[in-house]
């Protein structure tokens, strides 16, 4: 039996002990290994035994790297966890297949699609799914939202509630765009989304975002409500998702009106909360890609859930 690797741990400690429950209630001879660019500063390489240390992803010998290091420690399984890995992973899903490495990442057609937040609200434009108007630089509305179109963990991203609040950076950079600013009346939600081999929906959790630090959800709680409804009715397949999908969208409770923001093609950083309802992705994967098991859609997750997060520590002697 192969072994699971989780790419930039970091601080993915929960990510990474759902993944390592998993494996040792169904085949505790699977080893788990971690790897970060920095493993000494990683938590959740130090809260675990097997972990090396990784070149980063623009690295040109990346790929032979990942390559070796997986074929030295059999690894028959990679999970990536970060944007800036997931496009050079997933051109090269059928050189680690043919090695017999299985790398948990959707196709490149994807990937571009969800890197760039203008392709993304194409994508969601072309599904007739209401999105926030992205507005020229010389016709800007406000109150106004602006963001880099490539980018995560909510870098660089900020409320625009007059005209002279814009510096002459944000309208220079071609990075930023602006976009219709949604308002106090709409809470935001994150949905983690199973995708099976076939790209096709097994299992959704929507997470309603409480509180959010540095991007990353810090109180939420699972919900099936509408929205539940509304994406079961409009995600039943992604062509080429894989895994664990992210979308992002503002619900309205009182209207029933969604604006869809955005996909991440991977682990969230609130995933935990749906793990903890139940909704068992890590296993799935190894059900799917380890032992050749068929997934059967599955909503019998735990709504109404609630999640506080607190800071906690890992202690490292002798460094």
């Amino acid at each position: 039996m192969k072994n699971v690797l989780v790419l930039s741990a970091g601080r993915r400690v929960e990510l990474v002990e759902s993944f390592l429950k998993e494996i040792n209630s169904k085949n505790k001879d699977i080893k788990l290994f971690t790897t970060d660019n920095n493993p000494t500063y990683s938590a959740a390489c130090k809260r675990f035994d097997n972990y090396f240390s990784s070149v980063k992803a623009s690295d040109p010998n990346y790929i032979d790297f990942l390559l070796d290091k997986s074929n030295v420690n059999d690894i028959g399984m990679i999970i990536p966890t970060i944007d800036t890995e997931l496009l050079i992973l997933s051109k090269n899903i059928e050189l680690f297949k043919s090695n017999g490495i299985n790398i948990i990442v959707s196709n490149p057609d994807l990937i571009k699609v969800c890197s760039d937040k203008r392709l993304t609200f194409d994508f969601f434009n072309n599904l007739n799914l209401n999105v926030p108007i992205i507005y020229k630089k010389d016709k800007l509305e406000f109150p106004c939202f602006v963001k880099p179109y490539s980018g995560s963990s909510s870098i660089d991203c900020l409320k625009i509630s007059k005209k002279e609040d814009l510096s002459v950076s944000m309208i220079n950079d071609d990075k930023f765009i602006f976009t219709e600013y949604i308002g106090n009346e709409f809470s935001e939600y994150t949905i983690d989304m199973y995708y099976d081999q076939q790209s096709e929906l097994k299992c959704l959790v929507p997470r309603q975002r409480i509180e959010v630090r540095a991007g990353e959800i810090s109180k939420g709680i699972t919900r099936k409500n509408y929205v539940y409804d509304y994406l079961l009715s409009n995600f039943k397949t992604i062509p080429g998702a894989r895994g664990c999908i992210t979308l992002q969208l503002f619900y309205n409770i009182k209207t029933n009106k969604i604006y869809f923001i955005e996909i991440n093609p991977r682990f969230g950083g609130g995933f935990p909360l749906s793990y903890s309802a139940k909704a068992n992705y890590p296993g799935w994967l190894l059900d799917e890609y380890f032992f050749n098991r068929k997934i059967a859609f599955f909503d019998n997750w735990e709504k109404n859930l609630l999640m506080l997060r607190y800071d906690s520590k890992i202690l490292v002697h002798d460094v």
